[in-house]
């Protein structure tokens, strides 16, 4: 087996890579680094804030167990991710049959009722995917979105905004 050109390198540069990071030799275990006390030679050096290249562990799933105690099944602790997925399949299969509008409407209802559970609920599962604000804003403005764009969709639109035909016209010319 060849050795990396790292470790080659290494062995010229006391045991480190080019970057500072130290060289661990093939067949010995990886052992973190030991934090320095503050203003002990070297203590730059060896704090990296790289991630480790090996891993012991793994982190734990965060939607595991966050809507509702672990006693319980996993689609009972997933019930908000599940409502807003399951009427959005809904929607879909509405609009597949052959009903755009109404799918979309579906849909769009479906994402503001997600922000709508996201800033109600203390613990939404797999449904919290970032900061509650961030969730909030994003699932809020997709949903309205695509409710309007449902709402405006032709033919005979049920909501008539009288600057968008003039827009709509001035921009594809």
């Amino acid at each position: 087996m060849k050795a990396e050109p790292d470790a080659e390198h290494a062995a010229d540069n006391g045991g480190t890579k080019a970057n500072g990071t130290p060289v661990t030799p093939p067949g010995l275990p990886v052992t973190p680094a030991v934090p320095l006390a503050p203003g002990a030679a070297g203590a730059e050096a060896s704090r990296s804030r790289r991630f480790p290249s090996v891993t012991r562990d793994t982190a734990r799933p965060e939607g595991s167990g966050r809507a509702v105690p672990g006693a319980v099944s996993t689609s009972a602790r997933q019930w908000p991710m599940l409502s807003v997925l399951a009427a959005t399949a809904v929607g879909l299969l509405v609009t597949a049959l052959g009903q755009p509008r109404v799918g979309c409407l579906i849909i769009g209802v479906a994402l503001i009722a997600a922000s709508v559970l996201r800033r109600v609920l203390p613990s939404v599962g797999m449904l919290a995917v970032r900061s509650r604000f961030t969730d909030m804003i994003t699932y809020g403005l997709l949903g309205v979105a695509i409710t309007l764009l449902a709402l405006v969709m032709e033919p005979g639109p049920w909501l008539e905004i009288p600057f968008l035909e003039s827009a709509v016209r001035f921009t594809v010319r």
